[in-house]
Formats: C-alpha cells, structure tokens, sequence
C-alpha cells in the first residue's frame, strides 16, 4: 500500500514537472502539427529521459553529480540558451507544407524519431533549474517516502515521477494529433513563427538571467 501511494505521489511531481507551458512543450506541440501524434510523443520522450536523469540524482541522492551539474549550472545555460536560439530559428523558417498526410510515403522529409527524442532531451536536459525543481518535489514527498527511504520505495517514486510525465506527453500529442489534419499552409505558417519567435524569447530569457546573475 506504501509503494502504491509513493508511485502516486511520483506521478503527480512528474506532472508537476511536464506541464508548464515552455520550449519543450511548444516543440513537442508544433512537432505533432507539422509531423505527426509519434513525432511529438517521442519527442516528449525526450523530456522524459531528461527528467529520468534528474530524478535519479535527485531520488538517489548522488549528491557529487549533483554538485557537479550546480557547478557547471553557467555552462549547461549558455549550451541550453544557445539550443533555444537554434530551435526558434529553425521554426521561425520551417516550410508551412511538411506535414505528412495518410498513406503518404515522404520519408526524406520526415523528422526521424530517434532524432526528435535526442534533440528534446538534449534541450531538457542543458536545464539546470530542472534539478532544483525535483529537489523541492522529493523534499516534500519525503514525508511519504520516509527520511531514510529504502531503495525499493524510491525507485517506486521514480517510476511514477516519469508515469506521470510520459502520461502528460501522451495527453498532449493525442489531443493536439486530432487537429493535425485540420491544419492549412496558413496556419502552419502561423503556428512556425509564433512558435519560433517564443522559444527564441526563452533563449533570450536565459542569457538576461545569465547576465543579471553575473552583475
């Protein structure tokens, strides 16, 4: 019963930690527009493993990684900054008319799965804050997990942080996939520069951050 309630408890963090509205999730929603509900999902799977990685350190209290990700906390920004202004270049200029319509074998064009995966692990990961959110979660599961947890109940939290993750990318690539096919050149051209334009903001974010932490 103990363990049925700590997986509970770690698939809500894991939703706690998926849904704010950011970079990952705008990518993972104009993948699923432009491509398919599998592209965005793998792509959300991305996120998952990034999470995966930091819940681990966090849960599994290896305190030197730990330590090691906060002392390069400067270089993994600059790296996740500069991805941002990559990824909302790249959407900013993206044609409108790569979607992929049933039956359609375009597979030159297609984004491939496992890279979709790499690049939203590599744009979650190269977040440094994401460390700091689990340790604020686990801190106040610790009541459920116990001080001294054992490891079988920590990798049950584990377990349902990244449930309740995959369980949100899910959610969100199969309700976003129901208008893939309602989408026209215009709109996807509209979705590609209002997409591009706020994960660029977010790189923007991450160097003024930079820059006032320094000052």
């Amino acid at each position: 019963m103990v363990y049925f309630v700590t997986i509970f408890v770690g698939f809500f963090i894991g939703l706690i930690a998926a849904i704010p509205i950011g970079p990952v999730n705008l990518l993972v929603v104009r993948r699923t527009l432009a491509y398919d509900s599998m592209h965005g999902f793998m792509s959300g799977l991305g996120a998952v493993l990034a999470d995966a990685v930091y819940a681990c350190i966090t849960a599994f209290g290896f305190t030197a990684l730990a330590q090691m990700i906060k002392g390069h906390s400067t270089t993994l920004e600059i790296v996740g900054g500069l991805m941002l202004f990559f990824f909302g270049a790249r959407m900013y200029v993206a044609p409108p008319n790569i979607r992929l319509d049933e039956g359609e074998q375009q597979e030159s064009k297609a984004l491939p799965l496992l890279r979709a995966m790499a690049s939203t692990f590599a744009l979650a990961v190269t977040n440094p804050a994401t460390l700091l959110a689990f340790t604020a979660m686990f801190a106040g599961a610790a009541g459920v997990v116990g001080q001294e947890a054992s490891f079988y109940a920590t990798a049950f939290l584990v377990i349902g942080v990244l449930s309740g993750s995959t369980f949100w990318w899910f959610a969100l690539t199969t309700i976003t996939g129901l208008f893939h096919r309602h989408i026209d050149d215009r709109v996807m051209r509209i979705i590609n520069k209002v997409s591009g334009v706020i994960v660029t903001a977010f790189g923007i974010g991450v160097f003024a951050h930079l820059i006032l932490r320094v000052h």
